[in-house]
Order: structure tokens, then sequence, then C-alpha cells
């Protein structure tokens, strides 16, 4: 069977709870609802970190943040001078695809560094200059220029994303539609959007009192209903673009050809749990399941059963194996490692040393479950998750979350307690239950991690990343310490 094209559609900083296809009744996104209604939808797929860049480099290369060493949203080298590949000596999916004969096509946010520069297999490439920005004149690189892209962003994106299409419909081809959407700024998208939710009573986003961590981007926006009309807005004008990339393949003939994916980098609250963002929403970092699970459909006509749901537990950086597997490629022969001078390790646990090739990919195709070939294989695996000093294991019934070196901890019964609201890590009788977690997440980590990238180490806050951390050690400006900043809410 001939390899199928794919489009991959990631939206930025989007909710499971924000579509309807995931139960909401007041957002509106018919387009990608009748994705899932036609595909698979996934629902209980997390990323490997709340925060948009590390979510985006655990996609590309099937590794974890402490190996990969992107741990936070990437503040600094996103242009010149100064720009820095993030990516630079590793192995990405696209490579695999490129060398494969797909022509692969970038089209919006990229947000890993160095955005000027065409790179990982892609040949075309309309990229976004930073993480984000207002949504009118937005700044992308567009021809290998450093322009201000006239209109709404979102319709820049999709425009782009159907002419490279068009172009390539007599190609084999990859494309990875990244949009800026429904990213703050919430203002800015197209007016009629914003006055058809003017009298949308939000059940689906209650503010709730606010979280006694939560930071400054939670007070301008906690209960106003502009801020709620603007997230609406941008996903119901995002969705609209899905609508017209899907309606390309189809005027092409090309839908039975091509494997269409739609997810998102990482997670959002709009009030629930009584803050606005993501992991960086509160400090301490947070692991709230708003935060860290993420929609995930695959969609591919004549090839995958149509209106079923999965509800396997799985991770972002199974999404390459996965994908690599549904393409009959192989996973990349050796992934290279960067090193650096490190301090001594602080974990307790074992140590197996550097990793290289597959093994360093601690990631699981769930092909099989796509297929349903697999009833319950994948039921029982545990998910993980890193936000620097932030460790969390997930089961289907526990969560527990660990913050080095000192803490606070939490542990979730989420079959008693979905929302989160009663940390039991003081409760007596769970204190087997917190040592067993914990242990399974110390050697867990202590398999995957390079000790040169280790989150666990580093003083992240969600402040913003600023250099590629084998460049310079430890605690010595790799991050942004003022949680104060003006900047904060823009969290790129």
């Amino acid at each position: 069977m001939e390899r199928p094209n794919v489009v991959f559609i990631l939206t930025d900083d989007q909710g499971i709870w924000a579509l309807g296809c995931y139960g909401n009744p007041e957002i509106r996104t018919p387009n990608i609802d009748s994705l899932a209604e036609s595909g698979l939808r996934l629902t209980n797929f997390f990323c490997t970190s709340p925060v948009c860049s590390p979510a985006r480099a655990s996609l590309m290369t099937g590794m974890i943040p402490s190996r990969h060493g992107v741990h936070d949203w990437i503040r600094g080298g996103n242009m010149p001078p100064g720009a820095v590949g993030y990516l630079d000596g590793f192995e990405c999916y696209t490579d695999v695809l490129a060398r494969d004969g797909y022509v692969c096509g970038l089209s919006g946010k990229w947000h890993l560094g160095d955005s000027m520069t065409v790179q990982h297999g892609f040949s075309h490439w309309f990229a976004h200059q930073k993480g984000s920005s207002r949504y009118n004149n937005a700044p992308m690189v567009s021809d290998g220029k450093a322009v201000d892209y006239p209109g709404y962003i979102t319709d820049g994106i999709t425009d782009d994303a159907v002419s490279f299409i068009e172009n390539h419909r007599h190609d084999r081809f990859y494309l990875s539609v990244h949009y800026t959407a429904p990213h703050f700024p919430w203002s800015g998208h197209p007016q009629e959007i914003m006055d058809s939710y003017e009298d949308c009573p939000f059940e689906s986003c209650p503010q709730e009192p606010r979280h006694p961590n939560a930071g400054p981007l939670t007070d301008e926006c906690m209960g106003k209903r502009e801020k709620l009309k603007g997230y609406f807005s941008a996903v119901t004008a995002m969705d609209a673009g899905v609508g017209r990339i899907v309606d390309k393949l189809e005027t092409l003939n090309l839908r039975e050809k091509t494997l269409v994916v739609f997810t998102s980098d990482n997670g959002y609250s709009c009030g629930h749990n009584g803050f606005w963002g993501k992991g960086n929403g509160t400090f301490p970092l947070n692991m709230y399941e708003n935060s860290v699970k993420v929609p995930m459909i695959f969609n591919h006509r004549g090839s995958l059963d149509a209106g079923k749901t999965i509800d396997a537990m799985t991770s972002q950086y199974d999404f390459m194996p996965t994908l690599l597997d549904y393409l009959r490629l192989p996973l990349p022969a050796r992934s290279p490692e960067r090193t650096a001078d490190h301090p001594k390790d602080r974990h307790t646990g074992p140590r197996t040393g550097p990793l290289s090739g597959n093994q360093a990919l601690p990631g699981k195709s769930f092909l099989p479950a796509l297929r349903g070939e697999e009833s319950g294989g994948r039921n029982e695996i545990v998910v993980f998750d890193e936000y620097g000093p932030v460790r969390m294991i997930r089961t289907r019934e526990w969560k527990y979350i660990h913050r080095y070196p000192y803490g606070p901890h939490e542990l979730f019964n989420l079959e008693d307690d979905p929302k989160e609201r009663n940390n039991l890590i003081e409760r007596d009788e769970h204190r087997e239950t917190v040592e067993s977690l914990r242990r399974r997440l110390a050697d867990w980590f202590a398999l995957y991690v390079d000790p040169a990238m280790d989150g666990s180490l580093f003083p992240v806050n969600g402040c913003g990343q600023a250099d590629r951390i084998n460049r310079i050690l430890p605690g010595e400006g790799c991050f942004f310490n003022d949680r104060n900043s003006p900047d904060m809410q823009d969290t790129e």
C-alpha cells in the first residue's frame, strides 16, 4: 500500500474541554467535530510538558524534555542575531519522512529556535518568528524574509496550508499546520465571531475562586466575559480554517490518500481550578488535568474506523513511534547525544548512563489501539509528565506530583476526585500508594533522563528559556527568574 500524505494540525493552548466533540456544548467547532465523528478520538492523551516549546520538541523528537533539553517556552534564540537551533543534533520524525521522499511543509508556529532557518526535513517554511503575537499583522518568516503578515494570521496560516496542498497535490507530502490560536491575546479576532458569543453563558468555563498560587494572568482575566469571548472566538475561527483544509483535500480527491491528525501542544484553564493559564498559570508550576490533557484525533477515510473513541493511556512521546509505525517507516537508528558538564545528580534510584538510538525514546506505538487490535494492552500503561523540577506519574486512578527538591507534593484520586480538589499527600492511609508511585516515577525518569539535560536540576519557573542547556551550565542564566515580568502574561 502506498504511504499516505499527512496533514498534522497543532493548535496552541487548547484545553481538551474546548471542543464540541469532547463534550463542550457552548463552543462551536463543527469541522473538528466532523473529523472526530468520521475518525478516531483519543480521550486520555497527555502532553509531555504543560507548556508550548517542551511539548512541541517532544512531539518532534519522541523524547522527554530531560533528554532534548527544552524545558520551558523559548524566550531567547528565536530570531537573529543570536538565533539558536534548540533541536540541532537531534533527529525529528520529519527528517525521517524527508529521507523517504516526503515533501515537508510548515505553516505556522515553530517556536523551537532559529525561526529564520528551514530545518529538520522541511522544504516549505512559513513560520511565526517567535511563539505568540498579535493576531493581525503578525511577525512571520515568509520566503526567507522576516515580514509582518497582513491580515488575520489564522487565515494566513490556512491560506498557506491550502496553497501548499494545491502545489504538491501530485507529490507525497507532509504538512504541519501549526496555528497560534487560541493562544493569548484574546483580541483582534473576527468581530462577527466575537459578537456570536455575546449571549453565551460560558458554563463550560466556571470562574472558580482564585487559586492561591495563581499568576498575574488570572488577575487580569478571571470573570471577564471579553476574555472568554476572545478564547472561544479564536477556537471557532481556527475551526473554520480546519474546514477549509479538509475541503481542499476533498476537492483534490486526496481524502483517502491523506492521514489528518488534530491535537494541541498543551492544555489550558480559563478559570477552571481558579486560574487562567497552563502549567505556568500557577507557581509552583501545576499538573492539573486541564493543563496536561489534550485532544487527539486521527482521521484517514477508508483506512481507520469512523466514530470510535479510544481511552488508552497515551502521551506525546508516543506520537512519533505511532506515526512512523502507521507510515511503515523505522524509528531513527541513532539519536545523537548532546552532553555538557553537569553537577552531581541529586536523584535517587538506578542510573543506566547515557542512552542512544531507540533506547532514548520512551514511547510506544499505539497503532494497534487505533486499528482496534488491542482491547486492553495499553489500558494499564502509566503516563509521565515533567515541567522542569515538577514531575507527574498518572495512572487511571491516581496522580502523584513530585516537586524537586522540596515540594510541595500532591496526590489525587482521580476516580473519586476528578477535579483534583483534595490533596491526599498527608493522609496516613495513602502512604504506601505515595511511596509506590514515587519509586515508579524516579525509576522511569532514571531510565530516560540525559544527566546533562535533567530538568529537576534547573530553576524552571515558567518564565521562559533563554538558551540551549548545553551552551551554559545549570543556574547560569538559562532561565528567567522574574515572575513579575510584564512578559509573563504573554508566555509565548
